[in-house]
């Protein structure tokens, strides 16, 4: 090779080699220099998204701004194939660098839904039908009672079927450790029948502090043969859970004859009337001992006890004086 020609191989090298350098500075400085979102951005990255996608997804919600670039360097990180879906937050003027570590390190945005204490299935399910981000239909309705009330977190993309069957486990869990560690001598053949009653002391109160004492009620009555006669239970046989009562009971009401009325049977209902808190259940397994048969409202939000029926008819006719005097 002539003098000249090496001259030239030379300087091709080493202008070639600055470009590669100067193109691989460059490239570093796009990847790991800050993005252009000056807040934090939700990207939703749905299931079986492909490098191609997800890179779109970002270049349009302004995360970044090259999806070549973010391919290439999901390459060299070896990336690409590791990426993870669901809902995430990728924090203000991420690099490309760090928007790879948040998709495949897989934390997703949580997101929850509570369900109440007292609702029923129908309105329980309802509630996990809203709950944006899960995904597919509802699976059919659980027996009645089986679901515990409580905040459920999940994940974008979760499904509503995956929410329900935790819903189930976790009152299944709950029911069945309260029933080992319950009282002796409750007048109780299984854990469903403390479920039953534990729905029927949830619909009673609302005072925290009074379910162990409406449950002592309750099992006191059981334990002498007497009717529960429990509003709740009568109006849950005329609706079956499906929509509130809009209306006071009647005496035609109290007089009917359905499988939930506990002033015409005897013992409890066939099924729960609602689902129904921890509390409730704790309340049924340890009931508070009292003398106390009866009780009815008394105007605070609580209720009156009462050992006698006398007294308890009394105390009726105060509650019947303030429901007089506020309307």
């Amino acid at each position: 090779m002539s003098r000249r020609s090496t001259v030239i191989a030379v300087v091709l090298f080493i202008v070639v080699a600055d470009v590669l350098f100067g193109g691989w500075i460059w490239f570093q400085n796009k990847v790991s220099g800050p993005g252009p979102h000056q807040t934090d951005q939700v990207v939703l990255v749905p299931p079986g998204s492909g490098i191609q996608s997800i890179a779109q997804t970002l270049v349009d919600q302004g995360v970044i701004e090259s999806d070549w670039v973010f391919r290439l360097a999901a390459r060299i990180k070896q990336a690409d194939r590791s990426l993870k879906s669901g809902e995430f937050t990728i924090p203000a003027k991420a690099s490309i660098y760090e928007v790879l570590t948040v998709l495949t390190k897989g934390e997703t945005v949580s997101r929850s839904f509570t369900v109440p204490e007292g609702l029923t299935v129908v309105e329980a399910l309802a509630i996990v039908d809203k709950a944006e981000g899960l995904m597919g239909p509802l699976p059919p309705a659980p027996d009645e009672g089986h679901l515990l009330p409580e905040t459920y977190h999940y994940a974008y993309y979760d499904t509503k079927v995956q929410a329900v069957r935790r819903m189930e486990k976790a009152l299944d869990a709950a029911l069945e450790k309260a029933w080992t560690g319950r009282s002796e001598g409750l007048p109780l053949n299984s854990p469903e029948e403390a479920l039953v009653l534990a729905s029927i002391v949830e619909k009673e109160t609302g005072v925290a502090a009074e379910r162990p004492r409406v449950a002592g009620v309750f099992i006191n009555r059981l334990k002498r043969g007497m009717k529960l006669q429990s509003d709740p239970t009568v109006i849950y046989g005329i609706t079956r859970g499906e929509q509130p009562l809009d209306r006071e009971l009647t005496r035609a009401d109290l007089e009917g004859a359905t499988a939930y009325n506990t002033y015409v049977i005897s013992g409890l209902p066939p099924t729960p009337i609602a689902n129904v808190g921890q509390a409730a259940i704790e309340a049924v397994m340890h009931p508070e001992e009292t003398d106390a048969l009866y009780f009815v409202a008394d105007g605070t939000g609580g209720h009156a006890f009462s050992k006698t029926l006398n007294e308890h008819n009394r105390n009726v006719a105060k509650w019947r004086r303030i429901k007089r005097q506020g309307r």
